[in-house]
């Protein structure tokens, strides 16, 4: 049977509020799916409503064939990993891993042979005789998640696991989960509002606001073409810039006619301008060509790999440069430069009518 899971027009109000609106995801086998969100943009319901913690107000889940939306949680081939760990503080290490196991029809050697081969996923051979209290908070996760996979579920879901670790050890801990979602092959689906564990992890991503999904695509995909104002904004930073458009990829930003090759370009009227920090090039005051704004260096943040450089153009707008290396001293603040917008990475986004 097919492990697959699928929305379908699912809806969740609590009282007045809809905290999920006619979702419908077709998210595949073996799969590392992520929602990817601010607060209350309806993911963590989402998770809860795939889990059975609550009921859809409509529509239907299905694990591949099999509709499941009446089915209680118990019975569901899924588990959760939540950002809390949870974990019993009386057991040791393998009898937290073993837990679950309590319940199935599983005999001891069968029980010894999964705990053991859970804990070396997570890479804790070695730790099964240790209490939660004497583990780091990077191995009490990775407990947590040795539970959830010892089960053998046909879907893992993820509430934020790595929320309550240190930045450091996010980033260790995003490649590791990755690495183990590949090698047991089975469907995980991400809740997180932290866009560098989605950008790393995702096989594919949706990102929510609103209780909708505002697009769905690949990271460099999402990241690369945003189709809206709000995934421009949320995800990565970006310039946004008020221009009008005239159609054929041509907008004008205050006396300057731009031409965008990304985006809504047989745009006209109101429109949004976009292009990312690392795109924009600064050249010397004066520099010729198209695309080009005279601007006055307002401020230079060094931070290492990359210097943010914020660019006044014109009385009220600023935009941010991220400088590698590569591109040689950054110019001092004060100075006058041109900034460089290459068609090529400025997106037309077409203005939005205001969400119910």
């Amino acid at each position: 049977m097919s492990t697959g899971l699928v929305l379908d027009r699912l809806r969740k109000r609590f009282g007045e509020v809809e905290a999920v609106r006619e979702l419908s995801l077709v998210i595949g086998d073996g799969e590392f799916f992520s929602l990817l969100g601010p607060s209350g943009c309806g993911k963590t319901t989402t998770l809860r409503l795939v889990a059975g913690f609550e009921e859809p107000t409509s529509g239907r889940i299905l694990f591949g064939d099999r509709d499941v939306t009446q089915v209680p949680a118990h019975k569901r081939p899924v588990n959760t990993v939540f950002q809390s760990y949870a974990l019993f503080p009386h057991l040791n290490v393998a009898d937290n891993v073993a837990f679950g196991l309590r319940f199935k029809d599983v005999d001891k050697r069968e029980r010894r042979r999964r705990v053991g081969e859970a804990l070396e996923l997570v890479h804790l051979q070695g730790f099964e005789r240790r209490k939660p209290s004497q583990l780091s908070g990077g191995q009490q996760q990775r407990v947590a998640l040795a539970r959830a996979l010892v089960l053998e579920p046909a879907v893992l879901l993820l509430d934020e696991p790595l929320g309550a670790l240190d930045a450091k050890l996010r980033r260790s801990l995003q490649l590791e989960l990755k690495s183990i979602q590949e090698a047991v092959g089975i469907t995980f689906v991400y809740v997180t509002h932290d866009q560098e564990e989605a950008l790393t992890m995702s096989d594919r991503m949706a990102v929510m606001a609103d209780g909708l999904v505002e697009q769905l695509g690949t990271p460099r995909e999402v990241y690369e073409e945003p189709a809206t104002t709000f995934v421009a904004d949320f995800l990565g930073v970006s310039n946004l810039m008020s221009g009008r458009a005239e159609g054929d990829g041509r907008a004008r930003l205050g006396d300057v006619v731009l031409v965008a090759e990304r985006g809504e370009r047989g745009a006209r009227g109101d429109v949004r301008l976009t292009i990312r920090p690392e795109r924009i090039r600064l050249e010397p005051a004066g520099s010729g060509g198209a695309n080009r704004l005279p601007g006055r260096v307002a401020r230079v943040v060094y931070l290492g790999s990359v210097t943010q450089v914020f660019v006044q153009v014109g009385d009220e707008r600023t935009l941010q440069v991220n400088a590698g290396p590569a591109d040689g001293p950054p110019p001092e603040e004060g100075s006058e430069v041109a900034v460089h917008l290459p068609p090529d990475a400025l997106r037309i986004l077409a203005e939005e009518p205001p969400r119910p």
